[in-house]
């Protein structure tokens, strides 16, 4: 957005970043074994996955009391996919480079989901 108005959700780089690394994630889980595809695998996806509707959905609401306690719940789901992604590099599901890739990435949405929950704080 050239004004740096943010309209909806769709225009929050957060969200935007996000939904694109629950992508990403899809593709990194793929090749994982066919006997994790309803545990480990399921675990990852949904927990990458239900971090942009959480952005979304507290924006929608026009609280700001709403919209900080859904980035909670982005950022505890961030938290359980990085603990799932180590546990995936412990067992040799994820090469390390991999591994590091996403958790860099996972880093920086975290940063931007605490910067713009600070920023919805402060109102």
């Amino acid at each position: 957005m050239g004004s740096g108005r943010v309209r909806n959700y769709r225009d929050l780089k957060v969200w935007q970043r996000a939904k694109a690394f629950a992508g990403e994630i899809y593709r990194v889980t793929e090749d994982f074994p066919r006997k994790e595809q309803y545990s480990l695998t399921d675990q990852i996806r949904r927990a990458a996955v239900s971090i942009p509707p959480n952005v979304a959905e507290g924006h929608i609401q026009r609280s700001d009391k709403v919209f900080a306690r859904h980035l909670d719940i982005a950022l505890g789901s961030a938290a359980e996919l990085s603990t799932q992604l180590e546990i995936a590099l412990e067992i040799k599901y994820l090469q390390p480079e991999t591994h590091r890739e996403c958790q860099v990435e996972l880093e920086e949405i975290i940063k931007m989901l605490f910067g713009l929950r600070a920023a919805v704080l402060r109102g």
